[in-house]
């Protein structure tokens, strides 16, 4: 059993009022984090406020405290993984590469911390400018605001807190309410390492009450948010922070070209569209197969789908577990049944088989307009749908309102680059799935995807303002 409070100003605070975090696999209580109130999200906000001003970090230090919370992760991992895998559901396998990735993803961070620099100016290039020197650093910007979601309830944490803590920000982190446990850990290792107080905060509560305080502080100099569209939608409407990331989600294609090696890729295509039971943004919702190898492919990807486990998130052998909450079910078996009534073939799966357990489903006979196809399944579903002509099948992987990754698997070098240069995707991933990101990468959509970068390097230029300096030598 485990039970964090409200980590302000480097302590935990614990209170009467709780929230409870159960296992999705079984509705077994792991643990409970303290309900934020109102009042403390301006505590919060006034610590960190404090802490920057005050702090004033050196970049060695930066790095110092960033290795030591790696360091210190990878002591735990298993214990890491293990919580990740109780409060989200996820196989344990792919709880230890989560924890695996933020070790990796924090050392990223802790490298980028001692390259902060600017660079000098050609002032005389004006005739004005004769007798200036001129050049720009990159500056911290303040408080940074970081809401995230449940799906990976530590990576996604690190890829808002590092950069910013090494850029030299302070943080207000609010986790998801179903997975706070990860960020309280993260926490108490940030703390441990060295990191001074009320330079990282996480409180929890509801994002209709707590997020909704957060984002309307004007002292918030950035707001940084990963979850879906319509939440997103409303932040960039409404939070009162200067500046805005957001990561919105996807319905991300893969095109398999004619060329392709249909046995080498289909492993991939399984990962792709099935690990953490297709709830990740990235995941493979829509398989745009040229109609030459469409029925060999199928076959394939049927017969792989077949020897899924699916099952307790624990058992070492689990592909993936259950669907985060009985709404995602709801919504997703609506949709499922939605597209059969429109004419779509479930080919493999389509049933829930225990509570929160959706069985790996394929489904062809699709229209661009069904939700399986159009919106985010957020589920393991994948549309398989097939092609004549490349070009059509760019236009039918356009086709969405999102644009976050897509992947083509080719060996035609003309469409390889055609594919690259065409496809409304704010990453595009040559012979591999959309899915694939390591966290050094630019990583961040297009169209209704969202706006801004992260990526280590990448997050900091969004974390940083240029200041510039001139002296007037005359």
């Amino acid at each position: 059993m485990y039970e964090y409070g409200l980590f302000i100003g480097g302590d935990f605070i614990k209170r009467e009022k709780r929230i409870e975090v159960r296992n999705p696999y079984n509705d077994e209580l792991v643990g409970y984090v303290t309900q934020a109130e109102e009042e403390d999200v301006d505590r919060a906000i006034d610590v960190a406020e404090n802490a920057f001003k005050t702090c004033n970090l050196p970049a060695h230090r930066r790095f110092s405290i960033l290795s030591k919370t790696a360091d210190l992760m990878e002591e735990d991992l298993e214990e890491v993984a293990r919580l990740i895998t109780l409060e989200s559901g996820k196989a344990i396998k792919y709880s230890r590469g989560e924890v695996k990735r933020g070790i990796e993803t924090i050392r990223f961070a802790a490298a980028e911390a001692l390259k902060l620099h600017g660079e000098t100016i050609p002032m005389d290039a004006s005739q004005s400018g004769e007798n200036y020197v001129g050049f720009y650093m990159r500056v911290p910007i303040g408080v940074v605001g970081a809401i995230t979601p449940w799906n990976f309830p530590l990576n996604l944490v690190l890829h808002k807190v590092a950069p910013a803590i090494a850029a030299g920000n302070s943080v207000v982190l609010k986790p998801a309410t179903a997975t706070p446990l990860t960020a309280a850990r993260l926490a108490e290792m940030m703390k441990k390492a060295g990191l001074p107080d009320g330079m990282f905060n996480v409180i929890y509560g509801s994002g209709s009450t707590i997020g909704k305080r957060l984002i309307k502080n004007e002292r918030l100099a950035m707001l940084t948010f990963t979850g879906s569209l319509e939440v997103g939608s409303y932040l960039k409407e409404e939070t009162k922070a200067k500046r805005l990331t957001l990561e919105l989600g996807s319905n991300s294609a893969l095109i398999v070209d004619r060329s392709a090696d249909i046995e080498k890729i289909i492993p991939r295509c399984v990962v792709g569209s099935f690990a953490n039971a297709g709830q990740v943004c990235i995941s493979i919702q829509r398989i745009y197969v040229h109609e030459d190898i469409f029925d060999e492919f199928l076959s394939g990807f049927k017969q792989a789908v077949s020897g899924i486990k699916v099952g307790n998130p624990m058992d070492e052998d689990t592909e993936y577990g259950p669907l985060i909450d009985d709404a995602s079910c709801t919504r997703v078996e609506e949709w499922i049944n939605e597209a059969v009534r429109e004419g779509a073939k479930i080919e493999v799966g389509g049933k829930f088989t225990g509570k929160r357990l959706l069985t790996p489903t394929i489904i062809t006979n699709t229209k661009p307009e069904m939700k399986v196809v159009c919106r985010e399944l957020f589920a393991p579903g994948v549309c398989v749908i097939p092609f004549s002509d490349f070009d059509e099948a760019i236009d039918m992987a356009n086709n969405s309102i999102y644009g976050l990754n897509a992947g083509v698997y080719t060996n035609d070098l003309q469409n390889a680059w055609k594919a690259a240069l065409k496809l409304e995707a704010g990453g595009v991933i040559i012979n591999d799935y959309p899915t694939f990101r390591v966290d050094q990468m630019p990583y961040g959509g297009v169209k209704s995807s969202g706006v801004g970068r992260e990526g280590l390097a990448f997050a900091i230029e969004e974390m940083t303002e240029i200041k510039f300096i001139a002296f007037n030598l005359g």
